[in-house]
C-alpha cells in the first residue's frame, strides 16, 4: 500500500460516510444500530478515521471510561475490506493507546465474539487478554448472555505502560 495513511479525529461530519457502508464492510450483517451518531458528537476526542486519499478506509470508536477512572474502552472499529491486512487497524488501536495512555488510563478493554476468531487472533496479538470466567470456547473464556440472550463475549483487557 503505497498511498499515504492519515488518522485524524472524529466528526459529527464522519458518520454519514461511515453509516452509509458500514453493513457492506459487514459482508451485509445489519451492524449500523450498534454505531448510534452519539459517539461521533460526544466521544471525538478518542474516536478516530483513517483516511487514505480522501476516503475514510477505517474508523475506532473509543471511550474513556467515567466509572473505572484508568480504563479506556473500544466499543468499535471497522477497516474497509479492500484495506484489511495493511496495518490499517493496528495503526488505530495503536493511536487509541496513545490517547489513553495520555490520559492517564493504565487499561484498555473491549470486547468480541467467542466465535470471531479473526478477532480473537487480532486482539491477541494487539497484547489483549481475555479475562477468565467458566464458560470456555476452544480454550477461550467468554462470558455467556454477556450482551443479553445470546449475546456471549469474550472480555478481553490490555495493560498500558
Amino acid at each position: 500500500m503505497d498511498n499515504m495513511l492519515t488518522i485524524r479525529h472524529a466528526e459529527p461530519s464522519d458518520y454519514a460516510p461511515i453509516i452509509d457502508v458500514l453493513n457492506d464492510w459487514w459482508g451485509g450483517r445489519s451492524m449500523s444500530d450498534m454505531l448510534p451518531k452519539l459517539f461521533f458528537v460526544h466521544f471525538r476526542d478518542t474516536s478516530l478515521i483513517a483516511e487514505m486519499d480522501g476516503q475514510r478506509v477505517g474508523f475506532l470508536i473509543g471511550f474513556c471510561s467515567q466509572t473505572f477512572a484508568n480504563e479506556a474502552y473500544i466499543h468499535f472499529v471497522g477497516v474497509h475490506p479492500d484495506y484489511r491486512k495493511h496495518g490499517i487497524g493496528r495503526t488505530l488501536y495503536e493511536r487509541f493507546f496513545d490517547i489513553a495512555n495520555t490520559q492517564g488510563m493504565t487499561a484498555v478493554r473491549c470486547v468480541t465474539s467467542p466465535l470471531n476468531k479473526t478477532s480473537i487472533a487480532f486482539h491477541t496479538c494487539m497484547g489483549f487478554e481475555p479475562e477468565p470466567h467458566e464458560w470456555q470456547l476452544d480454550g477461550i473464556p467468554y462470558y455467556q448472555d454477556y450482551d443479553g440472550p445470546g449475546g456471549d463475549r469474550v472480555l478481553l483487557v490490555k495493560k498500558l505502560d
